[in-house]
């Protein structure tokens, strides 16, 4: 995935998308881009990097239900006493997996499912009751959005089989603008 910056097609659709029009004064800047890749050790994949760097860092209006947080946030109902997240740790998953219907012992999931809430990716934000979305930054998913849930982890994009979606923060955003559902594949 590209690095470097995203198209003007491709941001020019987000800004759309979320009725962003204040010149880019919402938008964190690149030097706090950079700085928050450092103090991570990550680089962000675009068109995600370029959307907080220079559109806006987080929207009210959403994607998701309860809108989209800034970039070093999490949602309200994330909780306090959850384990730091190290953004530096690969993504541990590369298919979908409900963990409700694993049949190991807890105890052997567990430090899993913690894997997947806190290694390798930033939260976008929460539809509530425990469901979150996740950029992926690092490891083989790198630039997918996935939703992680009580119940399990699902990647979000057409060639997974759940919805009609491009893949990506992009696809994820414009999914959500067309006012479609999330999983909206037969």
């Amino acid at each position: 995935m590209n690095t470097g910056h995203a198209g003007s097609e491709d941001l020019a659709a987000l800004r759309a998308a979320l009725y962003v029009d204040d010149g880019g004064e919402s938008a964190l800047g690149w030097e706090a881009v950079r700085a928050f890749e450092a103090e991570h050790g990550i680089v962000l994949p675009d068109p995600y990097r370029t959307f907080v760097a220079e559109i806006t860092d987080g929207s009210y209006s959403g994607p998701p239900e309860y809108g989209l947080v800034g970039l070093a946030e999490l949602p309200d109902d994330w909780g306090a006493d959850r384990p730091e997240r190290v953004l530096s740790r690969p993504f541990p998953l590369t298919s979908p997996w409900l963990w409700e219907e694993d049949p190991r012992a807890w105890e052997e999931i567990s430090p899993l499912i913690e894997q997947v809430y806190n290694d390798g990716s930033i939260v976008l934000g929460t539809d509530g009751c425990g469901m979150y979305w996740h950029l992926i930054v690092t490891g083989p998913h790198r630039g997918h959005v996935w939703n992680i849930s009580g119940e399990g982890a699902t990647p979000f994009g057409a060639e997974f089989g759940f919805t009609t979606a491009d893949s990506g923060f992009a696809g994820w955003v414009l999914h959500w603008a067309a006012n479609k559902p999330w999983f909206d594949a037969e």
